[in-house]
């Protein structure tokens, strides 16, 4: 069952931190976890992005549902005080 409540607190705060440093830890295929820091970039009504330099001339964009977040698929930390979404 989906809980709506937790998806749209999710976004919210998400919204509040859009310009953040935060540091991810993202599980992969074949049981791999990526660890990346960024900057919340943008809020999507499904999805949210956040932007990742690889060096100084290139960056990635990586985009995730909130039901990653809920289902602990991703995990954010806002670098500014270590809070975790």
């Amino acid at each position: 069952m989906i809980n709506f409540e937790a998806l749209e607190k999710i976004k919210e705060t998400l919204e509040s931190n859009i310009g953040e440093r935060v540091r991810l830890k993202a599980n992969g295929e074949r049981r791999r976890t990526y660890v990346d820091e960024g900057i919340i970039h943008d809020i999507y009504p499904s999805v949210f992005t956040v932007l990742v330099n690889l060096d100084k001339e290139s960056t990635r964009t990586l985009c995730y549902t909130y039901s990653d977040v809920l289902t602990s698929n991703v995990e954010l930390i806002v670098c500014k005080n270590n809070q975790r979404i």
